[in-house]
């Protein structure tokens, strides 16, 4: 019997910094000052991000990154 372990990516936003777990296999953390849409949100808005197999996004700031982006180092501007 096979037993798949699968693994979410989740982000979340805490003190000026946004963290995500890409399934479990790779951790990433960014500062939102460097992004102009991110920098000018609220704690609420930054709190609420939804997280889709392609990246992320912040309905409430009408803001995208793609996890591709993110993973060579793009945030927006400059990380």
């Amino acid at each position: 019997m096979a037993t798949s372990t699968a693994h979410k990516t989740t982000a979340r936003y805490e003190s000026g910094f946004v963290l995500v777990d890409i399934g479990g296999a790779v951790e990433m953390k960014f500062s939102i000052a460097a992004n102009p849409r991110l920098s000018r949100g609220s704690e609420l808005q930054l709190k609420n991000i939804e997280v889709s197999p392609f990246g992320l996004h912040w309905p409430d700031l009408d803001e995208d990154l793609s996890f591709k982006g993110l993973l060579s180092g793009d945030c927006g501007q400059r990380c």
